[in-house]
């Protein structure tokens, strides 16, 4: 199993035990309850049929009071462990109550004389022979045919350990079956979300590789114009990169850093053969128009929908530490990192490599150029980073053709381009 889906599988599964540790306790906590609302409206709907009688006109006050003790010993018969029953004004007509009713009715909160139109029940935490047990009490309000308020039942049910077991019995259950539901809904989430990742990596490759080869083929026109091989283009991203690495660049600007890099010549393309290709120094006037190539690449870039960074490298890369640079004479930290970086691996590049009018630069020869151009021309603490690996660079690039240059670098941005599952 890769990183990518060994990660995918704890997470799923954490997410999973995490709903089955917070959706068990509810769901046993709901079926309980439901349960015993299901007792209570046994309860209250058994309890209105010895008590329809309440407030019979044609009965005396005497008679109503027997038959409401009547009522209530039946209910105390079945159902209720206590059974009271009051008339339309709350006045209590009649009480009973079995041996388990008269042991708990003191635990029972005291309450005022009824006054109320809706059924309602509450739950009492008691204690009966040493036992923790429950005490549904319910409050029903009693209506007559013609549905005018006739009286109020209250009654208490204790219940048995047998009906406790059961429905604790029926909650655990559901409980169960919404653990094991959670689990095996991220065992059955997990593959889906794994391949939904393997495509997603397989369009991204596609994109990358789009956008590499995009980049490639405006680094080969540019150079092919500038009478250069193109390896140029790969050492100084992959010096870049190093570098960025180095400074804990990543994601966006490590992308912007390495493509800003690779087509930081872009511009070139705007330039006149006459100017671009000329042997000898150039005019005033011809330098001008040189420096335009700064312009052109950076509009090429931002049509092309880079990466911000990417611009950065292109519009700044011939700006100085001292303000002396252009086309904008950025000074010091108002100069883009990305760009910072770039202009010493450019001119690093540039001294070692060999040029229609040049040779090569010794190393020592371009470290100690490097070195006199720091507070001016370069950043001296990006400086000093690169001269600690410059060595370790110079060994590297001098000893690779440009496919080997090229795939080093496509290396490094494999590592900073592509999520591998």
């Amino acid at each position: 199993m890769n990183i990518y889906k060994k990660r995918a599988a704890i997470r799923i599964g954490l997410v999973s035990l995490l709903l089955a540790i917070l959706g068990s306790p509810l769901a046993w906590l709901i079926s309980r309850e439901n349960a015993e609302e299901e007792v209570v409206s046994f309860a209250i709907e058994e309890s209105r049929r010895p008590l329809a009688f309440l407030n019979d006109t044609s009965k005396s006050d005497t008679d109503n009071a027997r038959q409401a003790q009547n009522g209530a010993n039946i209910l105390t018969s079945g159902i209720f462990d206590i059974a009271e029953v009051y008339d339309a004004q709350g006045k209590k007509l009649a009480e009973q109550m079995t041996p388990t009713g008269s042991l708990v009715e003191n635990q029972l909160p005291h309450h005022a004389r009824p006054d109320y139109q809706d059924t309602h029940y509450e739950n009492n935490a008691i204690s009966l022979e040493g036992d923790k047990r429950t005490a549904i009490r319910v409050f029903v309000p009693l209506f007559d045919k013609q549905m005018k308020l006739s009286g109020y039942f209250e009654g208490v049910r204790v219940i048995p350990e047998w009906q406790m077991q059961q429905i604790s019995a029926d909650a655990s259950i559901v409980a169960l079956m919404v653990a094991i539901a959670s689990l095996l809904c991220g065992m059955t989430i997990y593959p889906v979300v794994t391949y939904l990742a393997k495509e997603n990596e397989r369009k991204t490759l596609q994109i990358y590789e789009s956008h590499i080869s995009m980049m490639e083929a405006l680094g080969r026109a540019i150079a092919k114009r500038d009478s250069d091989t193109g390896s140029h283009n790969y050492r100084v991203a992959w010096m870049s990169a190093l570098m960025g690495e180095k400074r804990g660049l990543s994601g966006e600007h490590m992308q912007g850093l390495i493509i800003g890099s690779f087509l930081h010549d872009v511009g070139k393309i705007g330039i006149p053969d006459a100017i671009l290709l000329k042997p000898g120094k150039h005019t005033p006037e011809e330098m001008q128009i040189m420096r335009t190539h700064v312009e052109h690449g950076e509009q090429i870039v931002k049509g092309a929908g880079w990466l911000p960074s990417v611009a950065a490298v292109v519009a700044a890369h011939h700006e100085k530490w001292d303000g002396q640079g252009y086309p904008r004479g950025l000074q010091g930290d108002a100069i883009p990192l990305e760009a910072r970086i770039f202009a010493i691996v450019d001119v690093f590049d540039a001294l070692c490599s060999k040029r229609p009018y040049k040779e090569p630069f010794s190393y020592e020869q371009a470290i100690a150029i490097l070195r006199e151009g720091a507070g001016s021309h370069f950043d001296p603490d990006l400086l000093a980073q690169f001269l600690d690996i410059a060595s370790s660079v110079y060994n590297t690039i001098s000893s690779m053709n440009e496919e080997q240059i090229r795939e080093l670098l496509r290396e490094t941005m494999t590592r900073h381009f592509v999520i591998t599952a």
